[in-house]
């Protein structure tokens, strides 16, 4: 049977979390197996500039950082289940990737 691995990732740990159980959920409802969500290791966009544009004054710096946060799950999938995850209402900023493996 085909296999589909789904990645989720989003800077909002919540939200990563809410739409993997969703998934998790219409798959086990749809009689499949799922293997997940796995978390994966969070990535950190760090970014430090300085404060005073001219360089003048005393040394202070900002400090930005984004984190993405990472989810992966592995549906043993027919066309009707996929046809079903593909429709499932998602926040505008989680990306899904879905990659069928055998």
């Amino acid at each position: 049977m085909q296999k589909a691995r789904i990645k989720l990732s989003s800077t909002n740990h919540e939200l990563v979390d809410k739409v993997a159980q969703e998934i998790k959920e219409l798959a086990l409802s749809h009689g499949t197996s799922v293997s997940g969500p796995i978390p994966l290791p969070t990535k950190r966009l760090k970014v430090v500039v300085r404060k005073a544009v001219s360089g003048d004054g005393t040394e202070t710096w900002d400090r930005w950082e984004m984190r993405v946060h990472k989810r992966i799950l592995d549906v043993a999938i027919d066309e009707r289940t996929l046809r079903h995850i593909m429709r499932i209402e998602l926040p505008h900023n989680v990306n899904v990737e879905i990659e069928l493996i055998d």
